[in-house]
């Protein structure tokens, strides 16, 4: 197909019906059974699928990048998909078709969902609390290393207050490619570098987190035109629940689990 969108999932889960969203099992690796019809599994080919706990989605964008992306590829989760904006009852009605893509393409390099704002928190604040400040030095470091270009954009974006998240984003091939190169060749060598053993299960999602931040990173230095859209979420968040976590996590009340 000329554009294929990869919906990463770790269980079976609603899928859209348009043919340009292409569901994988994510994590595939050492699980048994078939996939449901139409779906495609991270441990074909060459993958990464057996580090789904530490690269979240990321193991299904590794395996479409290695064996074979689209024209136009993207990355969308089974719960969050860029949306077109329109109003529908269903699911289906409110995502990208393939024709709003190609004419957002007309006049962008990348299609990415709108910024989420923290307000009160900066980036670099907002993952030391959330999580451990050791990834972002240690990721920093790796930058410095193998890619001191893009040290500005890294820093400006620890400072900033608002950025794209859940690594949500649709391009072309060749642009897609460039990116998958660079941001698989950072998250292997922090891999490399990071000590896991005493992270709880969230937190060794770190190549995960890591990667939704080194995307603004990479838009940014490249001076890439973008366009942003809703992002369409298909189970209710509770933003009461996550603010309370938020503030206790801040002052040190909870822990990061």
């Amino acid at each position: 197909m000329k554009i294929r969108i990869v919906v990463a999932s770790h269980k079976p889960y609603w899928m859209p019906e348009d043919p340009l969203y292409q569901p994988v099992l994510v994590g595939a690796a050492g699980r048994s059974g078939p996939c449901p019809e139409g779906w495609a599994r991270d441990d074909a080919g060459e993958n990464i699928s057996g580090r789904n706990g530490t690269f979240c989605e990321l193991t299904g964008l590794y395996w479409a990048w290695k064996n074979g992306f689209a024209e136009v590829t993207g990355l969308a989760h089974y719960r969050r998909y860029l949306g077109s904006g329109r109003r529908g009852k269903a699911p289906g009605e409110r995502l990208l078709t393939g024709e709003k893509i190609e004419k957002l393409l007309a006049g962008a390099d990348v299609i990415l969902p709108r910024k989420r704002h923290y307000w009160i928190e900066t980036r670099e604040s907002q993952y030391a609390h959330a999580h451990h400040a050791e990834d972002l030095r240690a990721a920093e470091a790796v930058l410095r290393e193998m890619y001191p270009a893009y040290l500005p954009a890294w820093r400006h974006m620890l400072k900033t207050r608002s950025g794209h998240i859940c690594n949500l984003f649709i391009m072309r091939r060749a642009l897609a490619e460039e990116y998958c190169e660079w941001l698989f060749s950072i998250l292997f060598e922090v891999e490399r570098r990071l000590d896991l053993s005493a992270y709880s299960a969230r937190d060794r999602r770190v190549f995960g987190y890591l990667g939704e931040r080194l995307l603004d990173v990479w838009v940014e230095t490249k001076g890439l035109r973008t366009a942003e859209v809703p992002t369409v979420t298909l189970e209710r968040e509770n933003w009461i629940r996550k603010g309370w976590l938020f503030l206790r996590r801040k002052a040190g009340w909870a822990p990061r689990d």
